[in-house]
């Protein structure tokens, strides 16, 4: 007897999802005890770092597949007009692709001919922006079907292409490699990352293809908002969904305009705030002008910036380091080369001169936080006193000149001088730990799941935090507005499915090569740079320590020779370093410069395009999707956007956090906000309008809370005692509790509001 096509079908569901939730949570919870070696990788570093990647790639693939071969073709994807369409795309972007690798060739070999560096970053900042700006104009439009829906033309390769530069945003490709580096397999008891990011941010993708992004391209619909207007039906679901599109689309794109600012004043040499208008001024270009469509065609051109830009360096460091450039499938020689330099430095002497220094650094504050409006007067008074002994306070002597600026740094009053050294304090003790207290690279979690109670609650600590970082960040990529919103853009359903499955794909080439990167520069570090006289040192060293957080050096035990706990390496500096690492031509930095910028700009585009279109057409104009309305919809959905970009720009401004901090924040609240009523409404005809209300005021509620009252800031001006934590899980993945609450809210209000009639 043959199964009905509906039990096919959740079957297949099922299984896929099932297959998804062994690969993502199964593997990672006993990564620990995965440590066999098969050829030449532990397994479950490598199956967390790359393996996973691939099981997620089949399920997406598998399930359009499957499904697309079940439904009937579109009609209008049959004629020969979509055909020719189609085969011209593909060719101008043969002969785009083949352009830049010309025009990056030419300006190399520019460069050894004597072309001066500034020209050469000149030269390409100016053409990337000035295409982006070319498309945006020649994009532009007024109708509202395309601004907001790029028409509903856009084939699946294409909008996976665009997707994806929309996805790999300043995190992905400024950030996470430098995550890796830092935070190794799994980051600390208190610092959850490392591979979670890998985890999370391709694991999210089998839920956008399985629960969220056709059942959304079915209903015709151009914003997300609109979804759950049309399915609950009322004014709160759409003014609910749309206050939270713009909050966690907001906290999204202050991280991707701060990434804006700092590759163009490294690119250019301004200042920070002066490279962020300079950034903005190419994303409102396309935004502004041609909305999503302009948008879209411009992704898919920063896509091919920005892989360029990342392949090409760690390929070559690779090739340097083993003698082959496919950096993900010869990487694990060189991890296996980092655990004994790991061992060898914890061993060090010399290292621990470093780490006892810190530990004394340490002791000194903590007497100093006792009383600190005395130790901060007996400071001051004895760099008064040094300087009274000198006798010239205007001397340019070199001694006097760093007594005035110790003095001049000094805290202004008791409670800034407490908050800056409680912050010193943290780090000394960090840094006191060995290896500066940087993880193993290829350990999976801290603490000893066999140790003493102390450590067996460090091992537990660790991996639910982990895990809960993965659950935040892949639930939180189904609920990303801007996300769905590039599946509305595909002509029918069945290409949008397919979309997904590009999508994950095209982001696979960066996220599989992120965690060899990271290796390969870590290997460089250790093996090439410690252990170097300071007056050695290479010239990338001096040139980026110019920026303290992104690079320092100092000669703690004095030396004169760099120990590894002497290095501070900020997230943002291992890609943006690796072309000078590697010793490659200088158009490459300027590549790489310009792929971070394009990464940030894409995903910048995306965000604020959503921003505008939520302040506009779900809560200015409600939905109106009449024609009369269109144009006026357009107008201020462009106003709404270019007001978000300026207040967005003057936050980034004040560099309120870490790129990857904001971004990971940013899924926290779309998949609390969205996620649970969203997938609820989809499967769920019983989910009535007030659960669905409740559940996304509960979800968002309940995330916010748990950030908010976990920021130091807060805790400090309520005085409250303790982390404030629950069961140990750091504020980032506050999502946790909220897509738990609001799941719970939605059904037991859907269960006691059940004589409300339900919507389809």
């Amino acid at each position: 007897m043959t199964r009905p096509a509906t039990t096919r079908r959740w079957a297949l569901h099922a299984g896929l999802l099932v297959v998804w939730f062994l690969a993502s949570f199964g593997v990672v919870f006993f990564a620990r005890d995965l440590q066999w070696v098969v050829a030449g990788w532990q397994v479950g570093y490598w199956f967390a770092a790359q393996g996973s990647v691939l099981v997620f790639i089949c399920i997406v693939v598998v399930f359009a597949w499957r499904v697309n071969r079940r439904e009937p073709p579109e009609p209008d994807l049959e004629g020969a007009g979509y055909a020719i369409y189609t085969r011209e795309l593909h060719r101008r972007f043969a002969l785009y692709v083949i352009g830049l690798l010309a025009f990056l060739l030419a300006l190399a070999l520019a460069e050894r001919w004597g072309l001066p560096k500034v020209w050469v970053a000149g030269i390409f900042l100016s053409a990337t922006l000035v295409l982006y700006a070319a498309i945006g104009v020649l994009g532009r439009t007024g109708d509202a079907a395309e601004y907001y829906v790029a028409g509903r033309r856009i084939p699946a390769v294409y909008n996976g292409m665009a997707t994806a530069a929309d996805w790999m945003s300043a995190a992905s490709f400024i950030s996470m490699a430098g995550g890796l580096y830092l935070q190794g397999f799994s980051g600390t008891e208190t610092q959850a990352g490392g591979l979670a990011y890998v985890l999370g941010w391709t694991g999210g993708f089998c839920l956008v293809a399985l629960l969220v992004a056709p059942y959304l391209r079915r209903m015709g619909l151009y914003t997300v908002p609109d979804y759950f207007a049309a399915r609950f039906g009322g004014r709160w679901p759409r003014i609910i969904a749309a206050v939270a599109a713009v909050l966690c689309s907001f906290t999204y794109v202050v991280a991707q305009i701060y990434g804006v600012g700092l590759i163009t004043s490294r690119l250019t040499g301004v200042h920070f705030e002066i490279g962020i208008l300079l950034g903005l001024g190419g994303v409102l270009v396309c935004s502004f002008l041609g909305g999503m469509r302009a948008v879209t065609w411009t992704q898919v051109a920063q896509y091919v910036v920005v892989i360029l830009a990342f392949l090409i360096p760690v390929s070559w460091l690779a090739y340097k380091q083993v003698g082959s450039p496919l950096a993900p499938l010869v990487y694990g020689q060189q991890l296996e080369k980092i655990t004994a330099l790991e061992q060898r430095l914890k061993d060090s002497p010399a290292e621990r001169e470093v780490t006892d220094e810190y530990a004394h650094r340490a002791r000194a504050l903590e007497k100093k936080l006792t009383d600190v409006e005395a130790a901060l007067q007996a400071e001051r008074q004895n760099l008064h006193t040094q300087l009274r002994a000198i006798g010239d306070y205007k001397s340019d002597d070199e001694g006097v000149v760093q007594l005035r600026r110790a003095l001049a740094s000094l805290p202004k009053d008791a409670a800034a001088a407490r908050e800056q050294w409680t912050r010193e304090l943290a780090d000394y003790r960090q840094r006191a730990k060995p290896m500066a207290g940087m993880p193993s690279q290829s350990t999976a979690y801290a603490g000893q799941p066999d140790g003493t109670a102390e450590e067996k609650d460090a091992f537990h600590t660790s991996r639910l935090n982990f895990m809960a970082l993965i659950f935040c960040l892949m639930v939180g990529t189904a609920g990303l507005p801007h996300l769905l919103t590039r599946y509305y853009t595909t002509p029918s359903v069945a290409e949008a499915r397919s979309s997904v499955a590009w999508s994950l794909v095209f982001i696979a080439l960066l996220y599989v090569s992120a965690p060899a990167l990271a290796v390969l520069v870590k290997f460089e570090v250790m093996s090439n740079l410690v252990g170097l006289p300071f007056d050695q040192l290479p010239a990338w060293v001096a040139q980026w320590a110019r920026d303290s957080s992104l690079l320092s050096v100092s000669d703690i035990n004095g030396d004169r020779v760099l120990q590894f706990a002497e290095i501070t390496i900020g997230a943002d500096l291992v890609m943006l370093a690796t072309p000078e690492i590697g010793g490659l031509p200088y158009v490459v930095s300027v590549l790489v410069a310009a792929g971070g910028l394009a990464a940030a700009l894409s995903t910048a585009d995306g965000l604020l395009l959503t921003i505008g279109n939520a302040l506009a057409h779900d809560v200015y104009f409600d939905g109106d999707n009449s024609k009369a309305q269109a144009m006026r919809r357009v107008m201020w959905s462009k106003f709404a956007l270019l007001v978000v970009a300026l207040m967005a720009a003057y936050v980034a401004a004040q560099r309120p956090a870490g790129i990857l901090y904001l971004v990971s924040a940013s899924f926290s609240l779309a998949g609390a906000a969205f996620v649970p009523v969203m997938v609820l409404g989809i499967f769920w005809p019983g989910l009535t309008r007030s659960g669905a209300v409740g559940g996304m005021l509960a979800g968002l509620g309940v995330t916010l809370y748990y950030m908010g009252a976990n920021l130091p800031v807060v805790r400090a001006a309520l005085q409250l005692q303790g982390d404030g934590l629950w069961w140990g899980i750091q504020p980032v993945s506050a999502g946790v509790f909220g897509v738990a609450a609001g799941l719970v809210v939605a059904l037991v209000l859907s269960l006691l509001t059940r004589s409300e009639s339900p919507r389809p």
